[in-house]
């Protein structure tokens, strides 16, 4: 059975902290005790795994996963699997032709 966790367009796919956005070097398997460096809150949450989803039963795309309460705190899920976000670097020209068309598209 072929199965497609998710699918991207970006070109760089990184690990980072659904807290504060810090991009992680995570080489293996997240810790339950491991933590962000940048905001010291937990790595190994339901909101960092690729398998969360808030419309899906459980708040998670895997039908085999307990109920956890505190999505936001670690927890002992094996299920576990860092979810890979786009890298949000933008370009200082990129933000400069948005602010130029957003104003012309308002001009009177």
């Amino acid at each position: 059975m072929y199965f497609r966790l998710f699918e991207f367009t970006c070109d760089r796919l990184m690990k980072t902290c659904c807290f504060c956005g810090h991009e992680l070097d995570i080489i293996d398997r997240v810790g339950r005790e491991e933590i962000c460096p940048h905001c010291n809150r937990d790595l190994k949450c339901c909101l960092n795994c690729a398998f969360y989803d808030p419309g899906a039963s459980n708040y998670c795309r895997e039908p085999q996963s307990e109920e956890v309460r505190d999505r936001d705190r670690s927890n002992f899920c094996d299920f576990f699997v860092f979810n890979d976000r786009e890298a949000r670097i933008e370009s200082d020209d990129k933000v400069i032709k948005a602010k130029e068309e957003w104003e012309q598209l308002f001009k009177k």
